[in-house]
């Protein structure tokens, strides 16, 4: 199952909270998106796996299954981006989110407005994702090649299982260069919304993207953070 362009895109909301279930479904609707709803852990799985949707919007605690083995399980058979939402705040749990493969992550309470936004944004992503490939569709720089139809990077014969977001964030880092990126940049052009300094969500992606880059043997070039400014893709020896 991948992605899908239709009029009006495909929403899965697994949510074990009625009230706010209801409400996200009927906001949702009201937006123009089509939305299922389910209620566990278990159902949500099994309704991602037979129905194509364009963004699944996951809560972390979830009866019968967890969000987080869901989102695993999801992560075995395709790309779907997933958001997930839960009131637990801890950045342990953050992480394993994103480590796992969420394209990003709300935290409870939150506006429906900002769910909107959150949603638009996935969806700008992947509609990007899909106009940018360019010839030929697996590219080299600096001995790491970006493959852009799989949305991936590789170093020898290993995958570095890049999320999508991380791909897009990678391959602009080296598309410019030696050139210090600031976040807020980063965030208009890749994550597609605004820059706010509470927002941890780029810092995290960057940690993955490290951490991937590390395990498939990959040392050319690394992901280095100027203080005050951004972010730049280096070689170990440059000083910036």
């Amino acid at each position: 199952m991948t992605p899908v362009s239709i009029t009006a895109p495909r929403i899965l909301v697994i949510e074990d909270d009625l009230v706010l279930g209801a409400y996200v479904h009927e906001h949702l609707g009201r937006c123009g998106f089509q939305v299922t709803w389910c209620q566990n852990g278990k159902d949500g799985l099994a309704m991602a796996r037979a129905q194509a949707f364009d963004v699944v919007l996951m809560d972390i605690l979830l009866p019968g299954m967890d969000g987080l083995s869901v989102l695993t399980d999801l992560r075995t058979r395709d790309s779907t981006p997933v958001l997930l939402m839960s009131a637990l705040g801890a950045e342990a749990d953050r992480i394993s989110g994103f480590r796992l493969g969420a394209d990003d992550y709300l935290p409870k309470p939150f506006s429906m407005a900002e769910l909107r936004v959150r949603i638009e944004a996935i969806l700008r992503r992947v509609a990007l994702d899909r106009r940018h490939v360019a010839p030929p569709a697996e590219r080299e720089a600096h001995s790491l090649r970006f493959d852009d139809e799989l949305c991936d990077v590789h170093f020898g014969t290993q995958w570095a299982g890049l999320t999508r977001s991380e791909y897009r964030l990678l391959e602009t880092l080296s598309r410019n260069g030696d050139e210090v990126l600031s976040k807020a940049f980063l965030y208009q052009h890749v994550l597609q919304r605004g820059y706010a300094p509470h927002d941890r969500s780029l810092d995290m992606h960057i940690s993955q993207i490290r951490r991937k880059l590390k395990a498939i043997g990959y040392s050319e070039r690394e992901v280095r953070t100027v203080w005050g400014k951004g972010y730049v893709l280096s070689a170990l020896d440059e000083m910036v």
